[in-house]
């Protein structure tokens, strides 16, 4: 289009637009604030289900994946921290101005952009129903069946989507007010209380099992997956292959749990932007000394947490996605002894998911009044902010609503299946 500039230039308009956006308008981060932006983004809600992949790899596999993981994955982030400024005189402070620097202008948007705005706002999503979950724990662990007396029914279904859909509007409610702060630097508070409460509720997840202790021996090989279990002889071919197809596809599942739990590498050039950048020192220096801080509060949280429970309860975590969700019915019978301390760990956790939020939907923020700035030539400002943050909260909420209630509709067919 003729008069289109292309987003990685600075434009004049009222003053250089990259000194209004929400990436590149403060740069005058420490380098600690990398530390909890990375530890907020990275240890994602993909921690809690660190112990139920452990289960479906077994100890071998699934030590070596997690040690795999950490150390490449720390070494892309090096390779990310170092490519920011590797034209010198320029900075790439976003990821599609790295993705122009190597594919050209238009083709590097067309294939950073889609890919960027699909990872983050999926996580988003994520850390939606998420946030909705663990209010819902909260709830129930201090008051068991008190969801069907609000919902007014007895159904599972739909106390279900009705519960969840209540407690994901509570949560989302709360992002409404953060999401209008202005910057990265602005929500550095909020990623500090993420990051501590990250760490906090990780402590939580395996110390628990580490003073209840291991009362009976645990199966740590892999699950069986036929009808009934293994009898001598060989196996039917329709069993045999059923069961091959499952264990594929626990497998395939640990490595996607795997790899989501190592996240934040698509922020991290926006999160180097918000650092000074000088003659002889450039921001990659404190960059990356924040990373390595970083990272090593990313292996204190994710190999405790993986090994000991899967240690303290083997394949019993195959049927739960969420670690927190299965020590809540797990210690059911020691429920007053344990409440308040798996209360005080679904509130941590809230607090970490809605930092890793604002932290992921910054860059999305970013590149919405970018083109609005541009091609609309609407000028950067409050009003600009209040409109297309609500309105992505709100489409977020609307997604999740709807993701609630395919959810709820799986489980009543399954119910329909198994009680026919």
């Amino acid at each position: 289009m003729e008069g289109h500039v292309p987003l990685s230039e600075d434009v004049d308009y009222n003053g250089k637009l990259n000194d209004l956006l929400p990436v590149t308008a403060s740069r005058e981060a420490k380098w600690y604030y990398s530390t909890f932006h990375n530890v907020t983004a990275i240890v994602s809600a993909g921690i809690l289900g660190l112990p139920t992949a452990m289960a479906d790899l077994t100890w071998g596999p699934g030590i070596v994946l997690l040690i795999l993981s950490w150390v490449i994955t720390l070494f892309t982030l090096w390779q990310m921290v170092e490519m920011h400024e590797i034209v010198p005189g320029k900075r790439f402070d976003r990821y599609h101005e790295l993705g122009q620097e190597a594919f050209g202008k238009r083709l590097g948007l067309w294939i950073v952009v889609p890919q960027q705005l699909l990872s983050e706002v999926s996580v988003d999503i994520v850390y939606m129903v998420a946030g909705g979950q663990a209010l819902n724990n909260i709830y129930t662990l201090n008051c068991p069946g008190c969801s069907s007396k609000i919902v007014g029914s007895d159904d599972i279904a739909e106390i279900h989507y009705e519960s969840a859909s209540i407690w994901i509007l509570i949560y989302g409610s709360v992002h409404l007010l953060l999401v209008h702060l202005p910057n990265l630097n602005s929500i550095a508070a909020i990623s500090l209380a993420a990051a501590i409460m990250s760490v906090s509720y990780s402590t939580i997840a395996w110390a628990i099992p580490v003073n209840n202790g291991h009362h009976q021996p645990q199966d740590y090989h892999l699950p069986y997956y036929g009808q009934n279990s293994p009898a001598p002889g060989p196996e039917p071919p329709a069993t045999a292959n059923a069961h091959t197809a499952h264990q594929l596809q626990s497998i395939l599942n640990a490595l996607g749990v795997i790899a989501f739990a190592y996240a934040g590498h698509n922020v991290v050039l926006e999160i180097q932007a918000t650092l000074p950048s000088k003659p002889g020192k450039p921001s990659k220096i404190a960059m990356w000394r924040g990373v390595l801080g970083a990272y090593l509060i990313v292996a204190a949280c994710y190999f405790p947490v993986a090994l000991i429970c899967y240690w303290a309860y083997g394949n019993q975590l195959k049927t739960y996605a969420n670690i927190l969700q299965f020590q809540g019915n797990y210690y059911k019978g020691l429920r007053d002894n344990y409440k308040g301390i798996l209360t005080a760990a679904n509130v941590m956790f809230i607090i970490h998911v809605l930092g890793s939020y604002q932290i992921y939907a910054i860059p999305v923020f970013d590149m919405l009044e970018t083109v609005l700035a541009k091609k609309w030539l609407l000028p950067p400002s409050l009003k600009l902010r209040l409109i297309t943050r609500t309105t992505y909260v709100g489409k977020i909420f609307n997604f999740t609503k709807h993701l609630a209630l395919h959810t709820s509709s799986n489980l009543k067919s399954s119910q329909l299946r198994a009680f026919p």
